[in-house]
């Protein structure tokens, strides 16, 4: 990743996406239940990366890699009108609903799945990775901890700080674009 960020040289962002493409595979299979869809999910996901590598400065790089094609398998999903469980969104989308009630709900919530992965892309290290270890890689307080070197107190105010973080960053950029 230095090295491509030193020099803007794209061979060296495709050995780092080549490394992560069973991975990704494997997260868009597990959504899209499509090989074809998939395999496409994947070749998006890198183009949003490598657009998106240019902005940000990204100290994890796989799991930042899973929350973009989890985003975007969820957009996917959303757009083709399956139901999604209730707990991958605030809002569920059904078919008996008004049509333009559906469209706000799914452009609401595609808003906010993307507001949410730049929010903790904005966050102090420390609570990105407990983040993302904990929502992204399943893992629990412990794992962290033993991770990480944090004790359990930390883990668990990184967390907590870090969700508050993303909710703000989040209410401010909708406050700003509103």
């Amino acid at each position: 990743m230095q090295r491509y960020k030193a020099g803007g040289n794209n061979l060296y962002l495709g050995i780092l996406l080549e490394r992560y493409s069973l991975l990704l595979l494997g997260v868009c299979m597990k959504y899209l239940k499509n090989e074809e869809e998939a395999k496409d999910a994947v070749q998006q996901v890198y183009a949003k990366a490598i657009i998106e590598l240019q902005k940000y400065n990204v100290e994890y790089l796989k799991s930042w890699l899973y929350m973009i094609a989890r985003n975007y398998c969820l957009m996917q999903l959303r757009n083709k009108h399956h139901t999604i469980p209730s707990d991958w969104a605030a809002n569920e989308v059904t078919d008996d609903m008004d049509p333009l009630l559906t469209q706000q709900i799914t452009t609401d919530n595609r808003i906010l799945l993307e507001l949410t992965g730049e929010g903790l892309m904005q966050l102090p290290p420390p609570q990105n990775k407990c983040i993302t270890l904990f929502y992204l890689s399943k893992k629990s307080y412990q794992q962290i901890a033993e991770t990480t070197g944090y004790n359990l107190m930390q883990v668990k105010s990184h967390i907590q700080n870090g969700k508050r973080n993303i909710k703000l960053w989040v209410e401010k950029q909708l406050k700003h674009h509103a």
